[in-house]
């Protein structure tokens, strides 16, 4: 596997230093739209972020990305005319949010850069105009489809366009509500694991070399093995304790001990760059003790106790107490987005995390359960009382129980012939070439017509 990972690294390095050369050497103008223009170089760079995202190479993936940059580029062009803008503050944070990712795609910053070969300062500058151009875009097509309602008849309608046999399934959903409790130490139980990184502390301190001691005793799996080496952030990116050290500190300086929710950690800021930091750190963190898991075990069973005696309710009890921030000011219930439906406490079965379903299997409905353990994604033991709300048997789609989702596909289906409707009209007004390398792309028929295609 490690192997393949290596092998796709490296395919994908060669075709970004093949994109590189293509900028400097033939860039080009591939389509014209009204005054603008979109160049070779920058259809490249929205592939080379499509590779980044993990997916394979495909040429033909450049037709649709071409068709998506027409479409920006119509509904920025409208947002200007009737002054559709978006503030700097937004541009800001997509451009630190995609960065986020990228880095993590790369698998940190150092790699991005190389894989780049231009520094992430550099690399958002160039982002910049796109990204607030897409801004803008959206914010149009949002004006655009604002008003966009349905009624009962139109959701009547759509469903009935469906032919009987090709109603879709609906699986089984469940709504699910879950109280999350983890263990909370002592300050004289978390007293050893802040002793244990304070030792290692005094050894920088006289002279022993921190990216060792970083490889053999930091517990953050991201950055021990690059010897704590975390690469460059901005403000944004990490924890607020964690960026307050960091940016307070001197290039060469080292914090004391200091906690964030992550567990005990000591940075070494190595270099500044306006509003960016290098640094690395070493990250010890604190394991739960049996003492800790049965306190947070008696006071799990001291809120079901209160719930079944009707002295709490679900959901004031997950408000109060639960550790899990998505659900705690939802009542407790869990949400569900398919990027199709709005977010829903229905969640179907398969979407369901396991070791709740293993739970809920054998509940009835509008039962609780008992508090039962279990182990986060980070490895935290704790435990959790769930409800089942609700349990909807797999069934044809109807309206009866499935109304609020064929609402949904109805809404979503008659914002996209209004703005089908409103693409073909600016089409037909606006001066549109396509260069010739790309007029055999499916995606792009629509976008050109005879006394528009480019001239032979």
């Amino acid at each position: 596997m490690k192997k393949v990972l290596l092998m796709a690294s490296g395919l994908l390095f060669l075709f970004m230093m093949n994109v590189q050369a293509q900028t400097k050497s033939v860039d080009k103008v591939i389509a014209v739209l009204g005054s603008d223009v979109i160049l070779l170089s920058e259809l490249n760079q929205q592939y080379v972020m499509y590779l980044n995202s993990g997916n394979p190479v495909d040429e033909k993936v450049k037709c649709y990305i071409l068709q998506q940059m027409l479409v920006q580029h119509l509904l920025k062009q409208q947002a200007d005319i009737d002054s559709v803008m978006v503030d700097d503050k937004q541009v800001d944070d997509e451009l630190d949010r995609r960065m986020r990712y990228q880095i993590q795609r790369a698998g940190g910053q150092d790699k991005l850069e190389e894989f780049l070969n231009k520094s992430v300062l550099q690399y958002k500058d160039e982002l910049r105009p796109d990204v607030k151009d897409q801004l803008q875009a959206n914010k149009m097509q949002g004006t655009i489809t604002e008003k966009v309602s349905i009624t009962p008849s139109e959701v009547t309608k759509y469903f009935e366009s469906y032919k009987k046999d090709s109603l879709p399934d609906i699986p089984a959903e469940y709504e699910v509500g879950e109280i999350t409790l983890n263990p909370e130490l002592t300050k004289l139980e978390k007293q050893r694991f802040l002793d244990k990184l304070d030792a290692i502390r005094l050894r920088v301190k006289s002279g022993e070399d921190f990216g060792f001691l970083a490889k053999t005793y930091s517990e953050d799996p991201g950055s021990a093995a690059e010897g704590g080496d975390l690469g460059f952030f901005d403000r944004t990116m990490m924890a607020k304790e964690f960026t307050a050290w960091a940016f307070k500190l001197k290039p060469g300086e080292l914090s004391p001990v200091f906690e964030t929710d992550f567990g005990f950690h000591i940075l070494q800021v190595i270099e500044r760059r306006g509003e960016q930091v290098h640094a690395r750190h070493i990250l010890i963190r604190p394991q739960t003790t049996p003492q800790s898991l049965e306190r947070a075990k008696l006071h799990a069973d001291s809120i079901y106790t209160n719930i079944q005696a009707n002295k709490l309710s679900f959901s004031t009890a997950a408000s109060l107490y639960s550790a899990d921030k998505e659900s705690k000011y939802n009542g407790g219930m869990i949400l569900f987005s398919d990027n199709v439906t709005a977010r829903t406490t229905f969640i179907p079965a398969d979407k369901l995390d396991p070791k709740v379903y293993q739970v809920i299997d054998t509940m009835k409905v509008g039962e609780i359960s008992k508090p039962v353990p279990f182990t986060g994604q980070d490895g935290k033991e704790g435990y959790k009382i769930v409800l089942l709300k609700s349990n909807v048997p797999a069934h044809k789609g109807n309206l009866d129980q499935d109304y609020t989702k064929f609402k949904d596909k109805a809404q979503q289906q008659k914002s996209d012939r209004i703005m089908s409707e409103w693409f073909e009209k600016r089409r037909k007004n606006t001066y549109i070439r396509i260069d010739k390398d790309y007029q055999e792309c499916s995606e792009l028929k629509i976008w050109t017509k005879p006394e528009t295609t480019e001239a032979k």
